[in-house]
């Protein structure tokens, strides 16, 4: 199979498309900056992600930017700082200020062309509104956690997603998923024979950041280090 013979692109937003990263380690600087010892970008990433999916699995309908708040609670009392529920919620709040991938939003109106393009992510509505605005193109369709009350890995979010894509024409077979995260998207879309793209956007890292290790290495079809490489590998195919 080739990129081109899919007709629907499904994504995960945050990691692949906007840079969470980098929006998670500038909205932490007002606890990270009071922690008495340094701290690598890494264990930042890697202490955020180990909170976020362990309360995603205990409070899955809590909305996203809710969730967040919680985080930011937990990782304070890790590292003994003392914070107040108003900065929590800041922090809750700060997913509207997460920069897009600069490549993203021209990949997209690009790939637009070609493919419908649908979200599947782990967000609550009105972040993703304010994420949506930065990568400039309209989604066929949005699924987010807070529509469906739990958050990927969990397989409710594919099989919510193929079901509502099925009532729209959309068989398996046409969709290519498309995302960074091999813990909340490719492990998960194994399950259902999803066909897989890997953007690598931390290929030139080691671990795994924000995301948890997946354990077993899933498998995907295709992989990229960015949506501009996935472009150029897409107009090559299409002007041959």
């Amino acid at each position: 199979m080739k990129i081109t013979d899919y007709k629907v692109l499904t994504f995960d937003c945050y990691g692949t498309l906007i840079d969470w990263e980098s929006g998670i380690i500038e909205a932490l600087k007002p606890l990270t900056d009071k922690v008495a010892r340094p701290l690598s970008r890494d264990e930042i990433l890697e202490t955020h992600g180990r909170h976020e999916a362990s309360q995603e699995q205990y409070t899955p309908a809590k909305r996203y930017s809710e969730l967040l708040a919680v985080v930011y609670k937990r990782m304070a009392e890790e590292w003994g700082v003392p914070v107040s529920w108003d900065e929590c919620l800041a922090y809750g709040a700060s997913i509207k200020n997460w920069p897009a991938f600069p490549d993203s939003a021209d990949a997209l109106l690009y790939l637009k062309e070609h493919y419908k393009l649908v979200i599947l992510s782990n967000v609550d509505n009105a972040s993703f509104a304010e994420s949506s605005k930065r990568l400039k193109v309209n989604f066929d369709a949005v699924f987010t956690a807070e529509d469906i009350g739990s958050y990927k890995p969990d397989l409710r979010n594919f099989e919510y997603m193929l079901e509502k894509l099925a009532g729209y024409g959309i068989i398996r077979g046409d969709i290519l998923h498309t995302a960074e995260s091999l813990f909340h998207d490719h492990r998960p879309a194994n399950e259902f024979g999803l066909a897989s793209c890997w953007i690598h956007r931390r290929h030139d890292k080691t671990g795994f950041g924000a995301t948890r290790d997946p354990g077993t290495m899933p498998r995907h079809d295709f992989r990229f280090t960015s949506m501009a490489e996935f472009v150029n590998a897409h107009k090559a195919l299409v002007h041959n």
